[in-house]
This record gives structure tokens, C-alpha cells and sequence, in this order.
């Protein structure tokens, strides 16, 4: 007896893909991105690159501001707190100490300067 598993969701072509890029304004303008890869020695005349690239971009720095937080929730949740109660409004702040494991998960070593330490 075969069993066939139904289709969560359908699969875009990269066409499709493409179409979508157009009405999307990603967060890293066009101009900077084009900007930094022509820097980086990568030129393309067609815009939809460009937002393609914008875009990845866009997720890698989310992932790892996302990974930060974590880092942070971590750190905070192991430190004593005068009450002993934790507030359900805490704010959190983007600090090095919980970045720089971020960024390491990602392959990228951040230290300080040398006169730093």
C-alpha cells in the first residue's frame, strides 16, 4: 500500500520569487547594498539582485540580533536580582558581551584592541 503525504505548502519558483521582490522595500536600502558590493567587486545592472542580496542580508543581521537577545535572556536569567522576582517588562539591551557569542555562531571573532584589555 503506498501512502502519500499531503503538501503543507507549494513550492515558488524562483520567477515567482523574483515577481514578489519587486513590491518589497527591504530594511538595507538598494543603494547602499549596491553600494557595498560594488566595493566588494560584484556589479549587476538588474535591481532584483540587488534586493535579493538586500534581503539575505536583512536575515543575517536579524538572526544574529535575534541570537544577541537570546545571549541575553540567558545572561539575565542566571544573575540574582535584589527581589528575586523577575519583571515581565524588562527591557534588554544590545551590549557586546552578548553579541560577540552571536557573532562567533556565525563564524565571525570579535576582540577587543589590544589596548583594551
Amino acid at each position: 500500500m503506498i501512502c502519500k503525504m499531503p503538501v503543507a505548502e507549494e513550492t515558488l519558483s524562483i520567477s515567482d520569487v523574483i515577481i514578489q521582490l519587486q513590491d518589497y522595500s527591504p530594511t538595507i536600502p538598494d543603494s547602499i547594498t549596491s553600494s557595498i558590493c560594488s566595493e566588494a567587486g560584484f556589479e549587476t545592472n538588474d535591481p532584483r539582485i540587488v534586493r535579493l542580496i538586500s534581503i539575505a542580508s536583512q536575515k543575517f543581521i536579524a538572526d544574529i540580533a535575534n541570537d544577541a537577545l537570546q545571549h541575553c535572556k540567558v545572561r539575565l536569567a542566571t544573575l540574582p536580582t535584589k527581589s528575586g522576582k523577575v519583571p515581565k517588562d524588562r527591557k534588554f539591551t544590545l551590549t557586546m558581551e552578548d553579541l560577540a557569542p552571536a557573532l562567533n555562531e556565525y563564524g565571525i571573532i570579535v576582540r577587543k584592541p589590544p589596548y583594551f584589555v
